[in-house]
């Protein structure tokens, strides 16, 4: 019933159904998306992919992100080298309920679906995205968090999915098609949490992006999956939430059928009433794992206090913070080696929050990861867990050598549903990553990127990206 339910509201969903707000919210994950991939195409990892695969290119179907339409390949690879660039900076958006990247891999797999066949507007296009963040992000609460403890990176084993229904809706599939596409990418399931801190957990989304637009081509040309592949005793459901109970009552909550429709908190229809997934979606301040960011945030602010009363750097005796549990466990690299690893190390956002007062890819690169003065801040810095700190929040005390205290308590980090980014602030972030890739075209890139409604062919938006 699960599949097949998701399978249904998959085909039957218009657009003048979505709220504007939930069209603008994603609107906004497409930009930012963008701004990620576009960001990352130079990445030493992104780069690896490409000359390792080129071999394997087939014919010029979709762009390479980054190289404003003069670099393309064959979809299923777009579609791959898109979603890792889109992920390696760790700088895409977040679904906090399930800490999901949503729209890497499906995004990814859309555009190059949309590249490739050419003739779907911007509404097309943005009907089918939130179609894939609402289907991962439901799919990801039905199983959350038993799925990600036990070690799943679940942006992939639910991007998988969501990344083939999106191109499933964009390609015009019939619901049994759309049913057989759901089952096909839920078997391939990827991504481990073992893969954290190094260049394979971007391959994750790029996988799951692959993997979904494959999934709904094969289904479009007649190949048979189980009609049952989420919801069956040895299906997706029971196998990657293995260790959580009662999972046929989550996927009715959270798919909205059966008796948990009654919560309302499933999909939306226009006859049941449900919650919008895609307007729940966040955009990272930070380059990094999302529970550092009210660390940084809060160190941010004490830089700003250093230089209005001339403290020196190198007077700081100890920075304690104290930090919610997930934290520690997540980014307890406490000697960071490079820049992969610093993203999982809330030593490390401490200290260039404090020196640099800021937090943007540059930050995060190795010579800053090794730079001495970095390793001296980052070596005083003491965390502690409080389980009754809520994720989002944390409490920095910096002790200079004279006894004086600089203390800085952040309750809901910036980035976060309570302090969400601003259109201004994610512009900024835009050009900040953009801008040596892209040139003089940074402006009419991110106005063309916001006016995505109106496109008429995603193929001209593609060209200039």
């Amino acid at each position: 019933m699960a599949t097949r339910h998701l399978a249904s509201w998959v085909h039957n969903l218009k657009y003048s159904d979505v709220p504007h707000v939930v069209v603008n919210s994603a609107v906004s994950s497409f930009y930012n998306w963008a701004g990620c991939a576009i960001g990352g195409s130079k990445h030493h990892a992104t780069v690896i992919a490409h000359d390792a695969l080129k071999p394997f290119f087939g014919p010029p179907q979709s762009s390479i992100l980054g190289h404003k339409g003069k670099l393309t390949i064959d979809a299923q690879h777009a579609a791959l080298l898109n979603g890792i660039a889109s992920h390696v900076h760790d700088y895409d958006d977040t679904h906090l309920d399930t800490i999901i990247h949503p729209t890497g891999p499906v995004a990814s797999a859309l555009l190059a679906t949309a590249e490739w066949k050419g003739g779907y507007s911007g509404q097309d296009f943005l009907l089918a995205l939130i179609t894939g963040i609402e289907a991962e992000c439901k799919l990801g609460l039905a199983v959350w968090p038993e799925h990600y403890d036990v070690g799943w990176h679940i942006t992939s084993t639910t991007g998988s999915i969501g990344a083939a229904v999106a191109v499933s809706k964009l390609l015009g599939l019939s619901e049994d098609q759309t049913v057989h596409a759901i089952g096909l990418a839920s078997t391939q399931v990827v991504g481990l949490r073992e893969m954290f801190g190094s260049q394979t957990k971007s391959f994750h989304p790029g996988r799951a992006a692959q993997n979904g637009l494959m999934a709904a081509v094969l289904a479009q040309g007649g190949y048979t999956s189980s009609e049952i592949a989420l919801e069956a005793k040895r299906g997706w459901a029971n196998v990657v939430g293995v260790t959580k109970s009662d999972l046929g009552s989550s996927l009715e909550r959270w798919l909205g059928f059966g008796a948990g429709a009654k919560e309302s908190l499933g999909l939306h229809t226009t006859t049941q009433p449900g919650r919008w997934e895609t307007e729940r979606n966040s955009f990272k301040p930070f380059p990094c794992g999302i529970v550092i960011h009210p660390i940084i945030d809060g160190c941010v602010q004490i830089h700003s206090e250093f230089e209005s009363q001339s403290f020196d750097l190198k007077d700081i005796e100890e920075v304690h913070v104290t930090v919610h549990p997930l934290v520690l466990e997540l980014t307890g690299k406490k000697k960071p080696k490079d820049h992969l690893e610093s993203k999982f190390s809330v030593y490390h956002g401490a200290a260039i929050g404090l020196i640099y007062g800021k937090g943007t890819p540059a930050q995060y690169e190795d010579e800053v990861v090794q730079d001495p003065m970095v390793i001296s801040v980052r070596d005083k810095v003491n965390a502690v867990a409080e389980q009754s700190f809520r994720a989002d929040e944390a409490k920095i005390v910096v002790t200079m050598k004279d006894g004086k205290k600089l203390e800085k308590h952040v309750v809901h980090a910036v980035g976060s549903s309570e302090v969400p980014l601003t259109t201004e602030l994610l512009e900024e972030k835009f050009r900040d990553q953009c801008e040596v890739v892209l040139g003089n075209s940074l402006g009419a890139t991110s106005t063309a990127l916001w006016n995505v409604e109106d496109v008429k062919d995603m193929r001209d938006l593609s060209s200039i990206l």
